[in-house]
């Protein structure tokens, strides 16, 4: 991928902005992945409109962190595995792409059952079998990067516009309480952190937005662009990637926020405030909202996302594991053993707990992500604060203090989640 697609010479800003869209669409995918989909419905049915704040908090701190990613990524044209395993040694590597492994992993289990989940309601696929087809797409993958890097990325902005546009539908026909939904948007609620069981949620929903696997995603697709090597060639390189980051991320924000709002308008102000599980939500959806083809939007937007997050997590995975410990797989082995790792567990689950405990596993998986996050960010903000490898580009001080803020807030988080796990509160 590396300096892959060309940029346009143009004095023409859009035309040449126009040459660094796509990184930031692929790592928006896995902020409206499956795995959102389980906490956003759950926070919605069971807490209104509350968590919304959580949704635009992480939000932001995704659009910090992402911008790091990519200017690391830019700054030192390495990306942000090669950087830790040059910088803690051997064994830490290895501790650290353990952790990274765990975290795709947890990702592509949202998405194998979410993915299983759409196939079962829009097609009657039983849970098992759409597991087990959830393993095809890697064809899918390997055909389009054979053309090119830039058909996976058309194809990524494709889904995402689909997702978008069934639940901007939905969100007309949910008719939310808007004003409620603004003022939960910006204003927080201390019951977020005083209340344990909104806290587990509101920390799945971290870990659903922020991935782990997406810092070390960025750091190196934004490379893929052939822009000049030279300080000025970087610093429009950077600043064309934070545009097309940021854009991407708001259109996330508006996908989890409107996953959140009609579970909230549909199910928590009718009374169905145990909805956690997406079938559930399908079912009830469209008798709620009075529209029959609800359900079916609903449906084709899984699919979409599921199949969307699959390709980023293929991404990821190889970019981490020949990063941090220099093992090159073939792509199609590479994907077989990721999503290996995540149908076994999901068919175990399903044999033993029946479909009912799909619900649980996937928002334990976001749990997992959200725990593995600080593994990233804190190498990431230490290495672009640190001025012998980002040169001229090293974080300013009142940027250094906040990345320093979000890393201490987002450890303290996890930490606060543990001991309530510890305690049997969570």
């Amino acid at each position: 991928m590396h300096s892959s697609v060309r940029i346009s010479g143009s004095r023409v800003y859009w035309k040449r902005l126009l040459g660094f869209i796509g990184p930031g669409f692929l790592i928006s995918v896995g902020y409206m992945d499956p795995g959102n989909w389980a906490t956003d419905i759950a926070g919605g049915s069971r807490f209104g409109y509350t968590l919304l704040f959580v949704i635009m908090l992480s939000n932001l701190m995704a659009i910090l962190l992402q911008s790091l990613a990519l200017k690391l990524g830019v700054a030192t044209e390495r990306d942000l595995a090669q950087l830790c395993h040059e910088s803690f040694g051997k064994k830490a590597s290895i501790l650290l792409w353990l952790g990274a492994e765990i975290a795709i992993a947890a990702c592509d289990l949202a998405e194998v059952i979410g993915s299983a989940i759409a196939l079962q309601l829009l097609f009657h696929i039983p849970l098992l079998y759409g597991v087990l087809i959830t393993g095809v797409d890697v064809l899918l993958i390997l055909l389009l990067q054979r053309w090119g890097f830039r058909y996976v990325e058309a194809l990524v902005i494709v889904l995402i516009g689909t997702i978008l546009a069934m639940f901007g539908v939905q969100v007309f026909l949910s008719r939310p309480e808007h004003l409620t939904a603004l003022r939960s948007l910006v204003i927080p609620s201390p019951q977020i952190v005083t209340n344990p069981a909104m806290l587990y949620i509101a920390i799945g929903i971290l870990g659903a937005t922020v991935m782990p696997h997406n810092l070390y995603l960025h750091s190196s697709i934004v490379q893929s662009r052939n822009y000049k090597r030279t300080p000025e060639g970087k610093r429009e390189a950077i600043h064309m990637a934070n545009v097309d980051s940021a854009m991407a991320l708001t259109l996330a924000l508006f996908v989890n926020a409107g996953i959140l709002i009609v579970a909230a308008a549909v199910f928590h102000r009718s009374g169905h405030f145990e909805v956690a599980a997406i079938e559930d939500a399908y079912k009830l959806l469209s008798p709620l909202v009075g529209a029959g083809f609800a359900s079916t939007l609903f449906a084709v937007a899984l699919l979409a996302s599921g199949q969307n997050s699959s390709i980023t997590g293929t991404l990821a995975g190889q970019i981490v594991m020949e990063g941090f410990v220099h093992l090159k797989v073939s792509q199609w082995l590479r994907r077989l053993i990721t999503r290996g790792l995540a149908i076994v567990p999901t068919i175990l689950v399903v044999w033993f707990n029946g479909e009912r405990g799909t619900e649980k596993l996937l928002i334990l998986s976001q749990v997992i992500l959200s725990l593995q996050l600080s593994f990233a960010v804190i190498p990431l903000v230490m290495f672009t604060s640190d001025r012998a490898k980002m040169g001229e580009f090293v974080n300013a001080r009142w940027l250094k203090g906040l990345a320093w803020s979000v890393a201490v807030l987002i450890a303290a988080a996890n930490g606060w989640l543990l001991v309530l796990m510890t305690q049997g509160k969570a």
